[in-house]
């Protein structure tokens, strides 16, 4: 009896135990994540960031040394000076002639009471990158924007005068040359590869300083933050963002990747003060190099079109949103209008479809898609996906110019005043008694802001004495012209004085 009371009272016991076990491995201890044997790596399984076969990943220690990075890229960095000289404007000369000049004619006009206007000398300075071993380098359009002198300074300390070779406001972009041979430059990386939280270095020659090596990580891509676009309704923005230091004197410099690629030209900073706040913002060097290719072969920037109209959701209210059947997390681009010419209506894309990939690359937002198209010129096929009905479809484009047709389109006269322009409409026209006119949309770099004060808003009726009435009359005006006078006046005068403008063509190319 006491022996079946032991075995019972063991037996109880073994249950006992044995349920609290499986209970407590079942319900309480913590659960212990599953592996994935990767050769000598033991990675969980469900680790994020665990992409089999793909690049990247063989090291996922971050780098703790630079100094190599360094080495490789600051002998093709260049510092930048420039010069602008004193300037003596022309004042406005207004139709409306003086008392002296009614009764006694122009003769008499008081010279002397003349106010002269003078433009004040500056010098800027800047950073610029060497990409050929023949002195070409490329830099932000900003930074010899009007220079009347550019000189350029390597990390060996020689000095060399520049010349300008090309400018495209639109990227704020420039190549610049000097004569020599023989020099250190940097080697293009791939921008698409860059991913957010990479380390990568900013170099350049911040404040007036010997070169200067910063340290951050990527940690946004294709941002837009509107300084391009505050002059120019065709401007390109989708920056790579970093919080590597940069501050005034860094912009045209480098950004590179640790294995002292070139990956992006540094073009702003995001600042209250002016000085370094935490967010600067680089051009991807994919972009750069169709810009540089351009003006290095054509001149000019030979800009593709897809040919469609939409709106930034990021832009938008509400109520916009839902008229336009919009969210702000759209992952693609709305198409609100397609006009017959372009080349998204040759391709068979209709209103209100979404558009996400351009060449396979996905474009979920606008400074996204705007850079892929900046990428080509016109003539070339792209392939574009789209949604029509929550169904994908994908299409062939073949990109065409401004004009609405591939031909190449080279640089005018118009491209040299360094100004936007547009046809005055049909009805103001009719409202001020005029056939019509071209208004100066925006002043950027160029002769006009170099030899005039005249601002945007400028209706110009006459180039010399041919009729301006669109901005078509206003080239063929100004072509093969050494010296013209512009007469126009100012849509917001509401005395509507007219008002000249003398602009000295000579200096500028044949065109």
């Amino acid at each position: 009896m006491k022996f079946r009371q032991v075995a019972a009272t063991i037996l109880i016991s073994a249950a006992t135990a044995f349920g609290s076990i499986f209970v407590y491995s079942k319900y309480f201890q913590p659960r212990q994540e599953g592996v994935f044997q990767n050769g000598s790596q033991t990675v969980p399984v469900n680790y994020a960031n665990y992409m089999p076969g793909t690049a990247g990943n063989n090291n996922l220690t971050p780098p703790t040394d630079f100094s190599e990075a360094a080495r490789i890229g600051t002998p093709g960095v260049v510092h930048i000076k420039t010069k602008i000289n004193p300037k003596q404007l022309p004042s406005n000369i207004q139709k409306r002639r003086s008392l002296l000049e009614e009764f006694f004619g122009e003769q008499f006009e008081d010279e002397g009471s003349r106010r002269r206007y003078y433009s004040p000398g500056q010098m800027a300075s800047g950073s610029g990158v060497l990409i050929s071993d023949d002195g070409f380098i490329v830099t932000n359009n900003h930074v010899v924007d009007d220079a009347d002198e550019i000189s350029v300074t390597l990390s060996s300390n020689k000095t060399y005068t520049a010349k300008v070779i090309g400018t495209d406001p639109n990227t704020d972009l420039a190549v610049i040359k000097i004569e020599s041979k023989g020099l250190p430059y940097l080697l293009y990386g791939n921008s698409d590869d860059v991913q957010v939280g990479q380390w990568v270095l900013a170099v350049g020659y911040p404040l007036n300083l010997e070169t200067t090596v910063t340290a951050g990580i990527v940690s946004a891509k294709s941002r837009a933050i509107g300084i391009n676009t505050r002059n120019r309704r065709s401007a390109i923005e989708s920056f790579i963002q970093t919080d590597a230091a940069v501050n005034q004197g860094n912009s045209g410099g480098a950004l590179i990747n640790t294995a002292g690629e070139l990956i992006g030209i540094n073009a702003a900073i995001a600042s209250p003060t002016g000085a370094y706040a935490g967010y600067s913002y680089a051009i991807p060097v994919n972009l750069v190099k169709k810009v540089v290719n351009d003006l290095m072969k054509f001149g000019n920037v030979q800009r593709a079109y897809l040919g469609i109209e939409y709106m930034n959701p990021n832009t938008m209210s509400e109520k916009e949103l839902e008229a336009a059947g919009m969210s702000r997390d759209l992952a693609g681009i709305k198409v609100l209008n397609v006009p017959a010419t372009g080349a998204a209506a040759a391709a068979g894309i209709k209103e209100g479809d979404i558009i996400t990939k351009i060449n396979g690359v996905k474009t979920s937002s606008i400074p996204e898609l705007m850079e892929q198209i900046s990428r080509y010129k016109p003539g070339d096929k792209v392939s574009v996906n789209y949604l029509r009905n929550n169904k994908e479809y994908t299409a062939s484009a073949i990109l065409k110019n401004l004009d609405g047709n591939t031909d190449i389109v080279k640089p005018s006269v118009l491209d040299y005043l360094g100004a936007e322009f547009s046809s005055l409409n049909t009805r103001y026209s009719k409202e001020m008694g005029i056939e019509g006119g071209v208004v100066v949309t925006t002043i950027n770099s160029g002769l006009i802001k170099k030899q005039t004060n005249m601002k945007p808003g400028f209706v110009i009726l006459k180039a010399g004495s041919a009729k301006t009435t669109n901005v078509d009359a206003l080239k063929n005006a100004l072509q093969g012209k050494d010296k013209v006078r512009l007469e126009g006046f100012y849509a917001n005068d509401q005395y509507s004085n007219i008002l000249y403008y003398d602009l000295d063509l000579s200096n500028s190319v044949d065109f």
